[in-house]
């Protein structure tokens, strides 16, 4: 069974979130403050979702996102009353991956974690993805060029694997926004997918990822699946 950790500093919504993941078969571990989650997400490798609230009594949870997204990419959902724009566009740009608005019907919660653990198993079914001198490992979530490991931010790696598994495609910016931060484009900044593509080409190399102006990228080489 999946395990989830549940990050509520309110006892009885913790309480009734851990019996609703035990009832459709999940294995919930709870944490109340930002200390305490810290200790699983630094050793415990097993959590495949995260549910963080963000106002906690020692911290946030855009803070505990950050230290996540440095030693995980399992999927993260925010669970908060606090669901003003600039509170979602904060924490999907710093890897969340979901944003869910309390109250909230315990269907649309089940319905939300199934869909993000299915869009990261999707990931894990091949291992690498190579193109020339690149390769990703879609288990460890990194890449890596000529063998050196690149040093990606979590939405430069993203960008990348959505590229290069739409190798020769056109991708335009609406659908790239849509797929880097699950929500509409209209929440994310006009020029934020233009910087992260600008520091991914830097780093990865200009002549994989051609802009096609007024439109969108497409990345340039064949690209190729591979298990082990």
């Amino acid at each position: 069974m999946k395990k989830i950790l549940i990050v509520e500093d309110e006892r009885a919504l913790q309480k009734n979130i851990k019996e609703l993941l035990t009832r459709h078969s999940y294995t919930p571990v709870t944490a109340s403050t930002r200390s305490e989650a810290m200790y699983y997400v630094l050793n415990d490798r097993d959590i495949a979702l995260f549910l963080l609230d963000v106002w906690l009594p020692d911290g946030d949870g855009f803070e505990l996102c950050e230290q996540i997204r440095r030693r995980s990419l399992s999927p993260i959902i925010f669970l908060t009353a606090c669901d003003d724009e600039e509170s979602v566009v904060k924490g999907l740009h710093l890897g969340g991956d979901d944003y869910i608005a309390k109250p909230f019907r315990t269907a649309e919660l089940i319905s939300r974690i199934q869909a993000n653990l299915r869009r990261q198993e999707s990931l894990h079914a091949v291992r690498f993805l190579c193109s020339e001198s690149l390769k990703l490992d879609l288990l460890q979530g990194v890449a890596f060029k000529n063998g050196n490991e690149l040093p990606l931010g979590i939405m430069e790696y993203r960008l990348l694997l959505i590229l290069m598994q739409n190798a020769g495609r056109i991708l335009k910016r609406e659908t790239l926004m849509e797929q880097l931060w699950e929500v509409s484009g209209k929440f994310a900044e006009d020029n934020t997918l233009s910087v992260h593509m600008s520091r991914l080409r830097k780093k990865a190399g200009p002549e994989y990822i051609e802009t096609i102006r007024g439109f969108g990228y497409r990345f340039t080489k064949p690209v190729t699946e591979r298990l082990l």
